[in-house]
């Protein structure tokens, strides 16, 4: 069975089991005191953060004006930890961690999307055809004839793929917190939910790429019951964040130049993208070419393509008390710098 680690890869999926991987951190560059010549970026070993992996190992980097550092984390959330120690200037991961930085007073904005519409609902495919049948009453079904309520398993909660997950089943009218027959565990990172579906421990899950690709490759019975763009067209996912001293530099147009480089090379050179995703995430590039073939695949950088949908997250955000209230277009985004380019 294939697991998301290799033991040859030069990064380790520990940080997508629940602790940190550090590449070359050399420091912050709020914490330097000096001039911006060193940036400090968070990013995660996930197709949405893809862009990273393309500017890194296509040597795109070496156009900014700084020393960039990479740090590598398992989820969302703990990148906001890290952003409120003032340890990240920018940072690449969902948009709801993002919203819940800025909510929290963190002087950040975000400048770019890396993706769109990249997460998917998947189920056993056992439960498939009751679902179609009976919607929300499907996990009562499923819970009588299992003995057990149905288990989907996903990133922490205020995770993008969290927040999709428990939309969805609000859109579909079921409150897991007021049913009995449907439960949502956590689980850190992307090999760990993985592992999960593998090891039998959940029924279904809201996740991106690569685990799709992996659980069809592995013949899984966990299969995609609604893709992203079934559930809220338009949604947001990974963006870039930058704090509000790298977007006053001409550091943020520099780096965000190099992320539509990436961007393009994604589309352009599928081939050599998937050895970048084989040497920085960890997958074989057979594999990982095949999910860049995915529906869930949608890269781009203009911000602007997800700011209608964003509105939906922020509300929904607000309403599960993640925020304390609905964030704006304008105090999540910085529009300006992509248009600059």
């Amino acid at each position: 069975m294939y697991e998301l680690t290799r033991t040859a890869s030069r990064r380790s999926f520990l940080a997508a089991a629940g602790g940190t991987a550090t590449v070359g951190l050399a420091g912050c560059l709020g914490g330097s005191g000096g001039g911006l010549d060193e940036l400090t970026v968070a990013h995660m070993p996930i197709y949405p953060d893809l862009q990273w992996y393309v500017m890194e190992g296509e040597g795109y980097f070496s156009e900014i004006d700084a020393e960039v550092t990479g740090q590598e984390f398992g989820n969302g959330p703990d990148i906001v930890q890290a952003l409120g120690g003032s340890d990240i200037d920018v940072a690449m991961f969902g948009i709801v961690p993002a919203m819940i930085a800025i909510d929290r007073g963190i002087a950040a904005q975000v400048t770019a999307a890396n993706i769109r519409e990249p997460m998917g609902i998947m189920a056993e495919s056992s439960f498939h055809e009751t679902f179609e049948q009976q919607g929300a009453d499907a996990f009562a079904t499923w819970a009588e004839e299992q003995g057990e309520p149905f288990t989907f398993g996903t990133f922490p909660q205020g995770s993008v793929p969290d927040v999709l997950l428990r939309y969805w089943l609000r859109d579909v009218g079921v409150d897991p917190a007021a049913n009995d027959s449907v439960e949502i565990i956590e689980i850190s990172g992307a090999s760990s939910v993985w592992q999960a579906i593998a090891n039998d421990e959940i029924d279904g899950t809201s996740i991106m790429e690569p685990v799709p690709t992996i659980a069809q490759a592995e013949e899984s019975s966990v299969t995609m019951l609604r893709t992203a763009a079934d559930v809220l067209p338009g949604q947001p996912a990974a963006v870039t964040l930058m704090s509000d001293e790298v977007r006053d530099s001409p550091i943020a147009a520099q780096f965000l130049e190099q992320h539509v480089r990436a961007t393009d090379f994604i589309e352009e050179n599928p081939d050599a993208t998937a050895g970048h995703v084989e040497e920085g995430i960890g997958m074989p590039v057979d594999r990982a070419r095949k999910a860049l073939d995915s529906p869930l695949s949608n890269f781009i950088t203009d911000p602007s393509e997800i700011t209608e949908a964003t509105q939906v997250f922020s509300e929904f955000a607000a309403g599960n008390d993640q925020i304390d209230e609905q964030l704006s277009t304008d105090a999540i985004f910085d529009l300006e710098v992509y248009d600059s380019l």
